[in-house]
Protein backbone atom coordinates (compact mmCIF):
# COMPACT_ATOMS: atom_id res chain seq x y z
CA UNK A 1 0.00 0.00 0.00
CA UNK A 2 2.60 2.64 1.04
CA UNK A 3 4.38 1.35 -2.35
CA UNK A 4 1.78 2.54 -4.20
CA UNK A 5 1.15 6.26 -2.43
CA UNK A 6 4.31 6.77 -3.08
CA UNK A 7 4.63 5.99 -6.63
CA UNK A 8 1.02 7.96 -7.13
CA UNK A 9 3.06 10.83 -5.61
CA UNK A 10 5.93 10.98 -7.82
CA UNK A 11 3.63 10.54 -10.54
CA UNK A 12 1.49 13.61 -9.31
CA UNK A 13 4.72 15.74 -8.99
CA UNK A 14 5.93 14.76 -12.31
CA UNK A 15 2.48 15.34 -14.41
CA UNK A 16 2.46 19.10 -12.72
CA UNK A 17 5.64 20.49 -14.45
CA UNK A 18 4.05 18.70 -17.45
CA UNK A 19 1.10 20.07 -17.49
CA UNK A 20 2.61 24.00 -16.48
CA UNK A 21 4.36 23.59 -19.26
CA UNK A 22 1.45 22.81 -21.82
CA UNK A 23 -0.02 25.56 -20.69
CA UNK A 24 2.77 28.24 -20.93
CA UNK A 25 3.53 27.12 -24.94
CA UNK A 26 -0.06 28.73 -25.72
CA UNK A 27 0.52 32.31 -26.50
CA UNK A 28 -0.12 35.43 -24.30
CA UNK A 29 -3.51 36.87 -25.96
CA UNK A 30 -4.49 40.20 -26.94
CA UNK A 31 -4.72 42.53 -24.67
CA UNK A 32 -3.36 45.88 -22.19
CA UNK A 33 -0.15 45.12 -20.63
CA UNK A 34 2.52 46.73 -18.64
CA UNK A 35 6.44 46.24 -18.00
CA UNK A 36 7.22 43.28 -15.32
CA UNK A 37 9.86 45.97 -14.13
CA UNK A 38 11.45 43.07 -11.74
CA UNK A 39 12.41 41.55 -15.36
CA UNK A 40 13.17 44.61 -17.45
CA UNK A 41 16.62 46.60 -18.26
CA UNK A 42 17.39 49.93 -20.67
CA UNK A 43 21.33 49.60 -21.05
CA UNK A 44 22.84 52.86 -23.03
CA UNK A 45 26.34 52.50 -24.56
CA UNK A 46 28.40 55.37 -25.99
CA UNK A 47 32.01 55.24 -27.13
CA UNK A 48 34.52 57.00 -25.01
CA UNK A 49 37.67 58.49 -26.37
CA UNK A 50 37.64 55.29 -29.29
CA UNK A 51 39.10 53.45 -26.06
CA UNK A 52 35.70 51.87 -25.05
CA UNK A 53 32.07 51.99 -24.45
CA UNK A 54 31.25 53.68 -21.88
CA UNK A 55 28.23 51.50 -20.79
CA UNK A 56 25.25 52.41 -17.78
CA UNK A 57 21.51 52.21 -17.91
CA UNK A 58 18.18 53.65 -16.48
CA UNK A 59 16.81 51.83 -13.02
CA UNK A 60 12.75 52.53 -14.25
CA UNK A 61 11.42 51.99 -17.07
CA UNK A 62 7.51 51.82 -17.48
CA UNK A 63 6.37 51.11 -20.18
CA UNK A 64 2.16 50.14 -21.80
CA UNK A 65 2.02 47.78 -24.44
CA UNK A 66 -1.37 47.35 -26.46
CA UNK A 67 -1.11 43.77 -27.58
CA UNK A 68 -2.49 42.45 -30.91
CA UNK A 69 -1.38 38.63 -31.17
CA UNK A 70 -3.41 38.19 -34.04
CA UNK A 71 -1.84 41.24 -35.96
CA UNK A 72 1.29 42.42 -34.54
CA UNK A 73 1.44 45.40 -36.32
CA UNK A 74 -1.85 47.15 -34.93
CA UNK A 75 0.36 47.13 -31.59
CA UNK A 76 0.75 50.53 -29.68
CA UNK A 77 3.92 51.39 -26.80
CA UNK A 78 3.95 53.84 -24.61
CA UNK A 79 7.31 54.01 -22.55
CA UNK A 80 8.34 56.45 -20.25
CA UNK A 81 11.81 57.06 -18.20
CA UNK A 82 13.16 58.49 -15.47
CA UNK A 83 16.02 59.94 -15.85
CA UNK A 84 17.03 60.37 -11.91
CA UNK A 85 16.90 56.73 -12.25
CA UNK A 86 20.26 56.73 -14.15
CA UNK A 87 23.21 54.34 -12.85
CA UNK A 88 26.60 54.31 -13.80
CA UNK A 89 28.23 52.53 -10.89
CA UNK A 90 30.62 55.32 -10.63
CA UNK A 91 33.52 54.01 -8.31
CA UNK A 92 33.92 57.31 -6.20
CA UNK A 93 30.48 58.39 -5.04
CA UNK A 94 32.19 60.92 -2.41
CA UNK A 95 34.20 62.36 -4.70
CA UNK A 96 31.15 63.50 -7.35
CA UNK A 97 27.04 62.17 -7.42
CA UNK A 98 27.77 61.11 -11.26
CA UNK A 99 24.58 59.64 -11.18
CA UNK A 100 23.00 62.91 -10.50
CA UNK A 101 24.97 64.73 -12.66
CA UNK A 102 23.62 62.14 -15.69
CA UNK A 103 20.35 62.85 -14.91
CA UNK A 104 20.13 66.67 -14.34
CA UNK A 105 22.74 68.33 -15.27
CA UNK A 106 22.05 71.02 -18.47
CA UNK A 107 24.97 69.13 -20.59
CA UNK A 108 23.52 65.97 -20.22
CA UNK A 109 19.95 64.79 -19.58
CA UNK A 110 18.71 68.52 -17.53
CA UNK A 111 16.30 66.56 -15.32
CA UNK A 112 13.29 66.00 -18.11
CA UNK A 113 11.28 63.19 -18.50
CA UNK A 114 11.77 60.58 -21.36
CA UNK A 115 9.04 59.00 -23.39
CA UNK A 116 8.57 57.47 -26.44
CA UNK A 117 5.66 56.55 -28.17
CA UNK A 118 4.83 54.16 -30.98
CA UNK A 119 3.44 55.15 -34.20
CA UNK A 120 3.95 52.77 -36.67
CA UNK A 121 5.17 48.80 -36.26
CA UNK A 122 6.46 47.27 -39.05
CA UNK A 123 7.32 43.32 -39.30
CA UNK A 124 10.13 42.24 -40.57
CA UNK A 125 10.73 38.63 -39.71
CA UNK A 126 8.83 35.85 -38.69
CA UNK A 127 10.07 37.45 -35.01
CA UNK A 128 11.13 40.50 -35.67
CA UNK A 129 9.78 43.91 -36.64
CA UNK A 130 11.03 47.65 -36.45
CA UNK A 131 9.02 50.07 -34.23
CA UNK A 132 9.06 54.08 -34.70
CA UNK A 133 7.86 56.71 -32.93
CA UNK A 134 8.13 59.86 -31.22
CA UNK A 135 11.06 59.89 -28.53
CA UNK A 136 11.14 62.94 -26.02
CA UNK A 137 13.54 63.96 -24.00
CA UNK A 138 15.53 67.25 -22.74
CA UNK A 139 11.77 68.77 -24.04
CA UNK A 140 12.92 68.22 -27.98
CA UNK A 141 10.73 65.25 -29.94
CA UNK A 142 12.39 63.57 -32.93
CA UNK A 143 11.84 60.49 -34.86
CA UNK A 144 13.18 57.17 -32.78
CA UNK A 145 13.46 53.66 -34.13
CA UNK A 146 13.56 50.43 -32.27
CA UNK A 147 14.99 47.17 -33.66
CA UNK A 148 12.62 44.05 -31.74
CA UNK A 149 13.07 40.84 -31.21
CA UNK A 150 9.49 38.64 -30.49
CA UNK A 151 11.17 36.13 -28.02
CA UNK A 152 7.47 34.79 -27.06
CA UNK A 153 4.93 34.67 -25.40
CA UNK A 154 3.11 32.22 -22.18
CA UNK A 155 -0.90 32.44 -21.75
CA UNK A 156 -0.14 30.86 -18.38
CA UNK A 157 3.75 31.50 -17.18
CA UNK A 158 4.52 28.76 -14.80
CA UNK A 159 5.81 30.69 -11.46
CA UNK A 160 2.36 32.91 -11.59
CA UNK A 161 0.15 31.41 -13.89
CA UNK A 162 -0.41 35.36 -15.29
CA UNK A 163 0.22 35.98 -19.13
CA UNK A 164 3.77 37.00 -20.23
CA UNK A 165 5.40 38.49 -23.27
CA UNK A 166 8.90 38.80 -24.03
CA UNK A 167 11.38 41.19 -26.07
CA UNK A 168 14.84 42.59 -27.03
CA UNK A 169 15.07 45.69 -28.34
CA UNK A 170 17.97 47.53 -29.92
CA UNK A 171 18.08 51.45 -31.23
CA UNK A 172 20.78 54.67 -31.27
CA UNK A 173 20.32 58.06 -30.80
CA UNK A 174 22.18 60.95 -32.77
CA UNK A 175 22.10 62.74 -29.06
CA UNK A 176 23.61 66.03 -31.15
CA UNK A 177 20.36 66.16 -32.50
CA UNK A 178 18.58 66.76 -29.23
CA UNK A 179 21.14 69.30 -28.41
CA UNK A 180 23.70 67.18 -26.17
CA UNK A 181 26.63 67.53 -27.79
CA UNK A 182 28.90 67.69 -24.86
CA UNK A 183 32.44 67.00 -25.81
CA UNK A 184 31.34 65.29 -29.21
CA UNK A 185 33.99 63.59 -30.58
CA UNK A 186 35.70 62.34 -27.39
CA UNK A 187 32.20 61.22 -27.10
CA UNK A 188 30.15 59.21 -29.32
CA UNK A 189 27.28 61.29 -30.63
CA UNK A 190 25.83 58.12 -31.30
CA UNK A 191 24.72 56.48 -28.23
CA UNK A 192 23.25 52.82 -28.54
CA UNK A 193 20.57 51.82 -26.46
CA UNK A 194 19.62 48.08 -25.63
CA UNK A 195 16.47 46.49 -23.98
CA UNK A 196 15.15 43.61 -22.83
CA UNK A 197 12.29 43.16 -21.35
CA UNK A 198 8.87 41.07 -19.98
CA UNK A 199 4.85 42.32 -19.67
CA UNK A 200 2.21 41.36 -17.68
CA UNK A 201 -1.27 41.99 -17.70
CA UNK A 202 -1.91 45.71 -16.78
CA UNK A 203 -3.66 46.05 -13.82
CA UNK A 204 -7.75 46.14 -13.82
Amino acid sequence: MRTSILAAGFAALLAFPAAALAEAAKPAPSGAYVSDITHTSVTWRIGHFGLSHYTARFARADAELGWNLEKPESSTLAVTIDPASARTDFPFPEKEDFDRKIAAAPEFLAGEPIRFVSRHVEKTGGNTGRVTGDLTFRGKTRPFTLDVVYNGSMEKHPHDGAPKIGFSAKGSVKRSEWGMDFAIPALDDAVEVIVETEFMPAPK
